[in-house]
């Protein structure tokens, strides 16, 4: 019998046999773990972006962030947070409270049609104006604008009062108001742009610089709070209040929004 066919050659045969089945074994064994390990690497990554998606998503925006923000209150306010911004003569007696949003676009239509004649008033000291500015339209398409241009006014308030009115009137004018669907004031460029307009404010590095870092940002938070939570019932805008009563320009509570309407409602709130 041949060496091939003894039974030492047989039995060595068998035991390469096995080990090579051990060693296929343990590779399989790893393989299989390594495809588990795999997977539940790839269920934790999964889980881990779904985590910090959900956790980005509850996150809240750098406006809502500013809710409890230390408040740098611009010149020319007093008040809570320098919420409180009066301008006018002071030997006016009354003083009418303007409720106003950047963006509304009726505010727009006030202010071009009726703001010259609230100028020469304030001017000839027949009232004061108490100024609350309201971002409830960036609420309802979850926009900037209303902020950030409330933000650039406070800059303008920083510089002067006068400052402040001209800016707030070349925001509203035809040339510069956007439409309210488009939000073209969450632009800070634009907002300098509109303020090259203004004498006072035209290359105004301090104003500009303050527009760029957000100095007054938490401010304009602050003064969105005040006017959220006005006590005159005010809920849109304009609104405009003296003596405590909203002043309005008939019975569907319509705000004035013709010089004559103006002049009626105001007239009659003075001699009150």
């Amino acid at each position: 019998m041949s060496k091939r066919n003894s039974a030492a050659a047989k039995t060595a045969a068998r035991e390469r046999l096995r080990q090579e089945r051990e060693r296929q074994a343990k590779r399989d064994k790893a393989k299989r773990q390594a495809i588990v390990a795999g997977s539940v690497v790839a269920v934790l990554a999964a889980a881990g972006g779904i985590g910090y998606a959900v956790v980005q998503a509850n996150k809240p925006s750098y406006w809502e962030g500013l809710k409890d923000a230390k408040v740098v209150a611009p010149a020319n306010t007093t008040g809570t947070k320098g919420t409180t911004v009066v301008y006018g003569k002071s030997s006016a007696k009354k003083t009418l409270k303007v409720y106003e949003d950047p963006r509304c676009p009726v505010c727009a239509q006030f202010e071009q049609v009726v703001g010259s004649t609230v100028k020469k008033d304030i001017d000839d000291g027949k009232f004061k104006i108490q100024y609350i500015g309201g971002t409830f339209i960036d609420d309802k398409d979850n926009g900037q604008g209303s902020k950030n241009a409330l933000s650039a006014m406070g800059a303008a308030l920083d510089v002067g009062s006068e400052a402040f009115l001209e800016y707030k009137t070349a925001l509203y004018s035809t040339k510069w108001h956007p439409d309210e669907t488009t939000d073209k004031f969450k632009d800070d460029a634009y907002l300098i742009k509109v303020a090259n307009t203004v004498p006072a404010l035209k290359n105004n590095t301090k104003f500009q610089n303050a527009v760029k870092k957000g100095t007054y940002d938490a401010w304009a938070v602050a003064m969105s709070q005040t006017f959220n939570n006005n006590k005159d019932g005010v809920s849109g805008t304009p609104s405009f209040v003296m003596n405590g009563k909203m002043l309005t320009a008939d019975s569907q509570g319509h705000p004035p929004m013709t010089v004559a309407d103006f002049n009626r409602v105001v007239g009659e709130a003075l001699k009150a």
